[in-house]
């Protein structure tokens, strides 16, 4: 593979990789659970459509991922036959989908920590990587500008939509921490000159999420001043293969045609 990876730095590139595809793939399940539920037409499109585009994420970085591994593991089987405790995926994508607001805010969220994630991994070393992520520049950026305007809409709204928005930020807020908290793992593949730095992300997300909720008349959850992203109710894990009860779930619907019928051929 061009620009491909030394010895030295397979495995944790491999583990980044998992990271951001099964970040992908899980939130984009979550979105398609919406399909021919969405409050009106136009938007049962578009989360299809957003949930489309994650899911095509996930499958160039999973495909990526087993191609360094060279254990001759396919995107599909990556996705299909791990078990919970082998996703890294963030507890925020894997939590029900709620009522619309709670569903919005989680995008809000994600695209906001997406969009800022792909603008500086296309600066990656590894060109492929480079390559997912100005796609997933581009498209995280319709994803972060269609949320923003929902939950604008709803914070803005009537008494109840308000309301609902501000309940889903305040339950989603607590999820938010480790999502902006890079370890060893980001900091090898820094130090390796394979990803650039990404500790610059998380207070420019705190800056488009406080201007986005001020302007929506939400309250930034007041746990937040008790210290860290969600304060003293922060979750943590995630990214070891700690997850909450949702994912197995979740996986269960996923993976059944695929591990009902392993060898099917379409």
């Amino acid at each position: 593979m061009k620009n491909g990876p030394d010895h030295r730095t397979k495995n944790v590139l491999v583990e980044f990789l998992f990271r951001l595809g099964d970040d992908r793939l899980i939130l984009g399940h979550r979105l398609s659970e919406w399909c021919g539920h969405a409050p009106i037409l136009e938007e049962d499109i578009a989360l299809a459509n957003i949930a489309l585009d994650l899911l095509g994420q996930a499958s160039a970085l999973l495909r990526l991922a087993g191609e360094i591994e060279g254990k001759n593991r396919a995107e599909d089987d990556l996705a299909y036959f791990r078990e919970a405790t082998q996703f890294t995926n963030l507890q925020l994508v894997e939590q029900p989908n709620g009522d619309f607001a709670f569903t919005i805010a989680r995008l809000f969220f994600f695209s906001a920590f997406n969009n800022l994630l792909s603008e500086r991994l296309q600066k990656s070393s590894i060109e492929a990587l480079a390559g997912i992520a100005a796609k997933g520049f581009k498209e995280s950026s319709y994803h972060l500008r269609h949320s923003k305007e929902w939950m604008l809409r709803l914070g803005n709204g009537t008494e109840e939509s308000h309301q609902r928005m501000q309940i889903a930020v305040n339950e989603l807020w607590r999820f938010t921490g480790e999502m902006l908290a890079f370890d060893e793992v980001e900091e090898k593949l820094q130090q390796q000159n394979v990803i650039p730095d990404l500790n610059p992300i998380a207070p420019k997300w705190n800056e488009i999420v406080a201007a986005v909720l001020t302007e929506a008349t939400i309250i930034i959850p007041s746990h937040q001043k008790d210290g860290g992203q969600a304060g003293n109710h922060a979750v943590s894990g995630s990214r070891n293969g700690f997850h909450s009860e949702h994912l197995g779930h979740l996986l269960a619907e996923m993976q059944i045609l695929a591990r009902s019928y392993p060898d099917a051929k379409w």
